[in-house]
């Protein structure tokens, strides 16, 4: 299990099982928020304490509202909204592993999606190649 928490610890997250992967996509929301997403079965995450959501406004139907931290700001999860529950089904509750100790990612992959200039469609373009976390630290 990993236990993950904001910056102030009024937010916990418990996931029960290490990702498989980890995006550190370029994206505006993903950049600017500072996230580094692993997607997890919402029955799989367990999260304490009181978040405050945000949904995107630059968009007509956003799939998903993220959640953040409203004491010390730091962006904690997402969850998809009502539309994208109806389209695809409760399948997907996001982490942000920024939070995570690196630690417990060790031989875990990050991977790099172009996200600021992906079509909307089912496969991600790479900013670059993905790397193993803990591999070739000093290098990095």
């Amino acid at each position: 299990m990993l236990k993950i928490s904001c910056l102030c610890g009024r937010v916990g997250i418990d996931v029960t099982k290490r990702p498989d992967f980890i995006n550190a996509c370029n994206c505006t929301l993903c950049s600017k928020s500072g996230a580094r997403w692993s997607y997890f079965q919402p029955m799989d995450v367990g999260i304490v304490g009181t978040t405050t959501a945000y949904r995107r406004e630059d968009k007509d139907d956003p799939a998903a509202e993220i959640h953040f931290c409203p004491r010390c700001g730091s962006t904690t999860h997402f969850i998809l909204t009502e539309s994208a529950v109806a389209k695809f089904g409760n399948v997907q509750t996001g982490v942000n592993m920024a939070l995570a100790d690196e630690g417990d990612l060790v031989g875990i992959e990050l991977r790099y999606p172009d996200g600021r200039a992906w079509s909307g469609g089912p496969e991600f373009g790479y900013v670059r190649e993905p790397r193993i976390i803990g591999e070739n630290k000093a290098s990095q």
